[in-house]
């Protein structure tokens, strides 16, 4: 005892001293979580009440409650970009796995979009300003100034582990996050009342939606001078709405990667030269065998002329719309069907893949997976609804044939592709192969017709081609002795994803483009009625859009990991 007092307080095992850090940790993401939670609600409360017309909330108070939170968040960026990150050790590691280049890029590409929508609002809005909210003007202007600044933030810090402010830093990323989100509500129910509309006026049942070609011009003054009348106007009002996709797409792209942002909050990362690999440079047709990106390039070629066509003949009278159906249902059935077999035999090929599987923590990979898994039940939902609606209803014709095949493939079309991109993401990269770290023994990779000979044939004596002190030689020799097939699996694995990518755009193109044949081909709305129908396509719709731009990120991610 008398010793123990001589040598004072012994220090605290280092799992002690981090106990009480780590409990805070968990408090300071558990408070960001739940004033995420309370402002998405309040957002989708204003939101979905705007939608209709016996809630008596105006589109301005949606307005005015987005440009508050995009003033909030672009104020907390400019502290973080300023003042959080310019801190002593703000930043002691970045994470290589997070914000990837083509990410980015996307993004930028989105916002640039965004920013020629934010100019057609306001022009459409100034085009009758007399009458108009001062906040549907200003709304689009704090956008376009919210948008430049979360670009360039993301672009420059997507890939901080940020340890300074920890308890500031979640709540704003989270809240810059569910503004996001937010944002991308509002256009998605603006788009969906709108194509409510085009649906009601084409069947003269206004009681189905109100008018959304003056959707926002709840005039409180009244009178006719709020109608968009002038040409210009009737530009800039068709102008933004056909925009409104890349706005979406840029809302939820910044989403992930504010997620991303959020998990690496007070992240440590381990240096080891294993956890992490160099990022491959990008050529687009380097090593393939061309025939995925020819066919891919044909398929968007023709889904381009078919998606016009479909868009010219639809609103006309019933045997056009019949022909407009049939000609979109069979291009997607022939592009379905060819992206199923080509994922299949993507996962075949896997199974002769020797490159090690990367089980180390990955944020971004984790996000990426619950994405594709969650966003592809919004088109899992539509599909399960068209079936029962075709098989349980009448007459059964060649449509309801077609619409019934579609379904079916659209379900086998998720579930293979997500089961190749999901392994593929979870492949190491080039060079990962289990046997690398085993240079001394090269003749392991050689092929066997009877296995066992393995075991009665001597060791291989030593070539001078093949033995060397160096590491770099070793692995220069692996490589030498597995090039032919692995080329040859690595070709086919390019080919594939950029087919699979180059597919997945046109099937993003058309809906979010605005093809609305759950409507058009009228056998789901006879059977559940327009109204329980309108709302099982307009909440699953979204998802199963982004599910596409998503999977086109994934793919190219795929591309590089080949």
């Amino acid at each position: 005892m008398s010793e123990e007092l001589a040598q004072g307080p012994k220090e605290s095992p280092p799992a002690q001293r981090a106990g009480p850090r780590e409990v805070w940790k968990k408090g300071g993401r558990l408070l960001s979580v739940l004033l995420a939670v309370n402002v998405l609600l309040l957002a989708c409360t204003l939101i979905s009440g705007g939608a209709f017309n016996k809630v008596a909330v105006y589109d301005t108070d949606v307005f005015a409650l987005l440009t508050a939170m995009m003033l909030l968040a672009t104020l907390w960026i400019l502290f973080y970009l300023l003042r959080t990150v310019r801190c002593p050790c703000a930043v002691p590691y970045r994470d290589a796995h997070a914000g990837p280049i083509w990410l980015r890029g996307g993004l930028v590409l989105f916002g640039i979009c965004t920013l020629i929508m934010d100019v057609f609002k306001t022009g459409y809005y100034s085009s009758f300003f007399e009458c108009q909210s001062a906040i549907k003007i200003l709304h689009p202007l704090i956008q376009a100034v919210f948008v430049i600044i979360q670009t360039y933030f993301l672009w420059v810090s997507a890939k901080d582990c940020v340890h300074v402010h920890l308890d500031l830093t979640w709540c704003g990323l989270m809240f810059t996050l569910i503004t996001n989100l937010a944002i991308w509500m509002a256009a998605v129910v603006d788009e969906s009342v709108h194509q409510s509309h085009s649906y009601s006026s084409s069947h003269s049942n206004a009681s189905h939606a109100r008018l959304a070609s003056d959707q926002h011009a709840d005039n409180p003054v009244g009178g006719d001078s709020c109608l968009c009348s002038t040409a210009v106007c009737q530009i800039f009002q068709q102008g933004y709405f056909y925009l409104y996709p890349f706005n979406i797409e840029y809302s939820l792209f910044a989403s992930t990667m504010l997620y991303v942002m959020w998990k690496n909050v007070g992240r440590f990362l381990a240096s080891t030269p294993g956890h992490s690999h160099t990022p491959t440079p990008v050529s687009l047709f380097r090593e393939t065998f061309f025939a995925g990106p020819v066919l891919g390039l044909l398929l968007f070629v023709v889904g381009l002329a078919v998606f016009i066509i479909y868009e010219v003949q639809v609103s006309g009278d019933r045997s056009r719309t019949r022909q407009a159906l049939v000609i979109y249902y069979s291009f997607n059935i022939v592009c379905l069907g060819l992206t199923t077999l080509v994922s299949l035999s993507g996962s075949i090929i896997y199974r002769f893949d020797r490159r090690a599987m990367d089980h180390h923590k990955n944020p971004t990979r984790t996000l990426d997976v619950a994405l594709l898994m969650g966003a592809a039940l919004g088109q899992y939902a539509i599909s399960y609804y068209s079936i029962v609606a075709v098989v349980a209803g009448t007459p059964q014709d060649l449509l309801a044939g077609l619409n019934l095949t579609h379904a079916l493939l659209t379900i086998a079309q998720h579930t293979f592709q997500n089961m190749f991109i999901i392994e593929s993401l979870h492949r190491g990269p080039p060079g990962a192969e289990p046997h690398s770290t085993h240079p001394k023994e090269p003749c392991q990779d050689l092929t066997f017709t009877n296995l066992d000979a393995l075991h009665t044939l001597p060791a291989c004596p030593p070539t001078p081609g093949l033995v060397s002190s160096s590491p770099s030689d070793q692995r220069e020799a692996v490589a030498i002795i597995s090039t032919p097939r692995g080329q040859w699996r690595r070709r086919c694995l390019k080919d594939i994803s950029l087919f699979l990518l180059l597919c997945n755009v046109i099937l993003w193109v058309m809906p979010a483009f605005g093809a609305r044949p759950h409507f058009s081909n009228t056998v789901e709305v006879d059977f559940y009625g327009y109204s329980l129908w309108a709302v099982i396509v307009n909440i699953c719709l979204p998802f199963g859009i982004f599910y596409r731009m998503h999977a086109v990120s994934s793919l190219l991610e795929v591309y590089v990991l080949s």
